[in-house]
């Protein structure tokens, strides 16, 4: 069961635990058993964590839809609007790109297209919440409808910054080390600017610990194979010039 889905025994262990995916049965040796129906409910289960939603508001979807297919159709509908989001997102990075290129001021209106209210965000977040609560045992505040606009305007500068060190770290180290110690700058004072204060070091120290973190780990490598480490030598370097 863990090799074909590629989900950790102790995960399957603790989705047994919660009533999440109990096993056909267990064996006299306390071996959990798996047959085609835990199978597919196994996979309805990855569906719904590929787009962060918490283990209990899984557990409620299925105890609203008892047969596969409407799960599966649901989950078709929930995808395809998910990425109709996503690709309105990614037209306005691509415009904010080529405005911040071409000296262009952008519409405020244009910046947040793709973006929508409080509730999207606490879905978007939701994955994190959880493991922040799991692994540290922090608490992060509900999206608010007035924090809903500055959400958005981070949004948007911190794909814009992050899709940039992607690009510089596929096109070479060497040849970028000015634009990319003008980046960090400009991504620090944006931070300063709106509420979160971070220096050179603090900013080093960050991406440290998203080395040591398996959340914000997967989240930089998925996006770009060696982005994480990239860009814990990037902040390293930027916060020693800066000393």
């Amino acid at each position: 069961m863990s090799e074909l889905s590629n989900v950790t025994v102790k995960t399957l262990h603790h989705y047994h635990k919660i009533g999440l995916l109990p096993p056909s049965k267990v064996s006299e040796a306390g071996y959990r058993l798996y047959g085609k129906a835990e199978l597919e409910r196994l996979q309805e289960i990855l569906f719904f964590r590929e787009m962060e939603m918490p283990l209990d508001q899984i557990k409620e979807m299925f105890e609203g839809h008892s047969d596969r297919l409407s799960i599966l159709q649901q989950q078709e509908e929930m995808i395809r609007s998910r990425r109709q989001r996503l690709d309105a997102i990614a037209q306005t990075l691509s415009k904010s790109i080529m405005c911040m290129k071409e000296g262009i001021p952008m519409e405020n209106k244009e910046m947040f297209k793709g973006f929508a209210n409080e509730e999207e965000w606490n879905r978007a977040l939701s994955g994190q919440k959880e493991y922040l609560k799991e692994t540290y045992g922090a608490e992060l505040a509900e999206v608010a409808p007035d924090d809903v606009p500055e959400l958005n305007e981070q949004a948007v500068e911190a794909m814009a910054f992050m899709n940039l060190m992607a690009a510089s770290l596929r096109e070479g180290v060497k040849h970028n080390e000015e634009k990319i110690a003008e980046s960090i700058r400009c991504h620090l004072e944006f931070l300063n600017r709106h509420g979160h204060p971070a220096s050179a070091s603090d900013f080093a120290a960050q991406t440290r610990f998203f080395l040591s973190d398996d959340f914000h780990l997967k989240m930089l490598e998925d996006q770009q194979t060696g982005l994480a480490y990239y860009l814990s030598a990037a902040a390293e370097a930027y916060a020693s010039a800066e000393r």
